[in-house]
């Protein structure tokens, strides 16, 4: 999927965060499908600058665009004060249609040791509403852990969506990943368990018949089966992009708490 370029690989240097999920693995082209999952772009200065796609993310309001905290909470120190987002299924961003934003992260985001409450959780406010895409919908508060008590969790199906490298052999380490593609793409994948509250881990192991994420794909979506409830956002995985996904929450009080100065909430 996506070109994870030099200024991706520097932003999440700034981040203290354990290796970043970014790419779609074994999964496939999405197509015109998941119109509403887009990539997120960055202009950095000289010299070594220009426009880059560093994330994935999903649009939940006609000018609302999610995405990860982490994908933009280093912007700041580098006096980068805008954002692009591209709905393009095959991103280029020197070519495809780019909107501009002002992104916005919670204030409270930050990794401490332990798997607490990250707060890894961003948007991009767009200057004007985006037309011909339908927005992704936001979970019910607290629908995971209701799930888990009525014992559907277990067997539920998740649906990954970005821009990311991409893995198709499931025994190689860096050589296995091709991140020059740019193209929005989608997995299957299953359920691992609810973690402190805050995180879902998925499975992407191959053998167990799961895709997952790989670098460049954070920020982006994790849909509750073929639905378009986004109930968490990629964040970070093991290294090789083959094992696990952790995933943060949409559904948790301090998610909702931050996305409800953005959108109306269900």
């Amino acid at each position: 999927m996506k070109r994870f370029a030099a200024a991706a690989a520097f932003a999440l240097s700034l981040s203290a965060l354990a290796p970043s999920a970014g790419a779609i693995t074994f999964g496939e082209p999405g197509g015109n499908g998941h119109p509403n999952v887009g990539q997120l772009v960055v202009d950095f200065p000289d010299p070594d600058g220009g426009l880059f796609g560093i994330c994935s993310g999903t649009l939940i309001a006609p000018q609302v665009f999610l995405t990860a905290a982490h994908c933009v909470a280093f912007l700041p120190g580098l006096g980068i004060d805008d954002a692009y987002v591209s709905f393009d299924s095959v991103v280029d961003p020197a070519t495809s249609t780019l909107l501009h934003g002002t992104y916005s992260f919670d204030p409270a985001f930050g990794i401490s040791g332990g798997g607490s409450d990250a707060h890894d959780i961003a948007v991009v406010v767009l200057d004007v509403p985006v037309s011909g895409i339908t927005p992704a919908q936001l979970p019910t508060a607290n629908l995971l852990d209701s799930m888990k008590t009525a014992g559907t969790l277990m067997d539920q199906r998740f649906t990954p969506v970005g821009y990311g490298c991409v893995r198709n052999d499931s025994t190689g380490g860096p050589h296995s990943l091709d991140c020059d593609d740019n193209e929005r793409r989608v997995a299957d994948q299953g359920f691992h368990s609810l973690q402190n509250r805050a995180w879902m881990l998925l499975n992407m192991n191959p053998s167990t018949g799961s895709g997952g994420t790989c670098f460049g794909d954070s920020g982006g979506p994790h849909f509750l089966g073929d639905s378009s409830v986004v109930v968490s956002i990629t964040v970070t995985g093991d290294t090789w992009c083959r094992a696990t996904d952790k995933t943060y929450r949409t559904d948790t009080a301090n998610a909702r708490a931050f996305l409800a100065q953005f959108v109306t909430l269900p």
